[in-house]
C-alpha cells in the first residue's frame, strides 16, 4: 500500500550495507556465530563485539587479524540479564552507539522426551529462551536510550518448524518456537520505538554442535529423500540473511523469520 501522506523523513535505503554501525552479537566467540560477526564486518559494520561466556579460539583470532580494531569480546552470562546489560553498557561506553543485536547464544541436546533430567531442560529454557529474551530487552533499552532505530535478530532454528526426525530434541524445538513468537511479540510491542524485531532459521550447519551429521552410515540415503543441497550450510551461508535484516534496507522489514535451510530442512 502507497500513501501521498508518507513522511518525507523516511528515506528508502537502497543499498544493503552495515556502513558506520556497532553490531553486538551473543555467542559469537565460534560457530555460527563468529560467522555473522564475519559477514557484518565484510559487509561494512565499524565494530562487532562478541558478547559470550567462553574464551575466544584460533577462529576468533584470525578473523580478528583480518579486521584489526574492529571485532571485540565482551564476556557476559545470558542467563544472567544483569550481566548481558553490563556488556551492552560497556560496548556503548566503547564504542559510541549500538545499532543493532544478533540474538544468537544457545545451545542443543538430543535425546527422547521421557530421557530428559530437569537440568538438562532447564539449562535448555534458560539459553536458549530466558536469555535471549533477556538479550533482546537489554538491547531494546539501549536503543530507546540511545534514540536509535535500532535492529534484533534472533537465531531460531528449522526445528521450531517441525521435528528433527533424526535425533529429536522435544526442548530444543519448543525454546526455539518460542524464539519465533517472541519475535511477532516484541516487533509489534516494540515497533513505537522504531525498533525491528527479527529472526532466522538456519537448518543443517556445519559447526561444532553438527559433526556427526555426515557421519550417519545413511547420511547419502538421507539427501536424496530429502532433496536440496547435498550438503550442510557452512556457516558464512548465514550471513546473508543477518546482514539484510540489521541493515536499513530492511527498514520496513520487521515480525519475520527467514528459514536458511537449502530445501533439506530438518533430517
Amino acid at each position: 500500500m502507497t500513501s501521498d501522506s508518507t513522511p518525507s523523513a523516511v528515506v528508502p535505503q537502497t543499498q544493503v550495507t552495515l556502513g558506520s554501525k556497532v553490531i553486538a552479537i551473543t555467542g559469537a566467540n565460534r560457530g555460527i556465530g563468529l560467522g555473522i560477526a564475519e559477514c557484518c564486518l565484510v559487509n561494512g559494520a565499524a565494530k562487532v563485539y562478541s558478547i559470550d561466556i567462553g574464551e575466544t579460539g584460533d577462529d576468533f583470532a584470525a578473523l580478528s587479524k583480518r579486521f584489526p580494531g574492529q571485532l571485540f569480546a565482551v564476556n557476559a552470562n545470558v542467563t544472567q540479564e544483569e550481566t548481558i546489560t553490563a556488556a551492552v553498557n560497556q560496548i556503548i561506553a566503547e564504542a559510541g552507539a549500538l545499532h543493532g543485536m544478533v540474538v544468537n547464544a544457545g545451545r542443543t541436546h538430543h535425546k527422547a522426551a521421557l530421557d530428559f533430567t530437569k537440568e538438562e531442560i532447564e539449562n535448555l529454557f534458560n539459553v536458549n529462551l530466558f536469555g535471549a529474551f533477556y538479550t533482546a530487552r537489554a538491547a531494546a533499552r539501549a536503543f530507546i536510550k540511545l534514540g536509535i532505530k535500532g535492529s534484533i535478530v534472533f537465531t531460531a532454528s528449522m526445528a521450531s518448524y517441525r521435528p528433527n526426525k533424526r535425533v529429536p530434541s522435544t526442548p530444543y524445538g519448543a525454546s526455539k518456537a518460542g524464539i519465533r513468537n517472541m519475535t511477532h511479540t516484541l516487533a509489534m510491542e516494540w515497533a513505537q520505538y522504531g525498533i525491528r524485531v527479527n529472526s532466522v532459521s538456519p537448518g543443517l550447519v556445519n559447526t561444532a554442535m553438527t559433526y556427526w551429521v555426515p557421519q550417519q552410515p545413511d547420511w547419502e540415503q538421507q539427501l536424496k529423500y530429502y532433496g536440496g543441497f547435498p550438503r550442510l550450510a557452512e556457516v558464512q551461508e548465514l550471513g546473508g540473511a543477518y546482514v539484510y535484516l540489521l541493515s536499513e534496507a530492511a527498514s520496513y522489514t520487521t515480525s519475520i523469520d527467514i528459514p536458511v535451510n537449502g530445501v533439506i530442512g530438518i533430517c
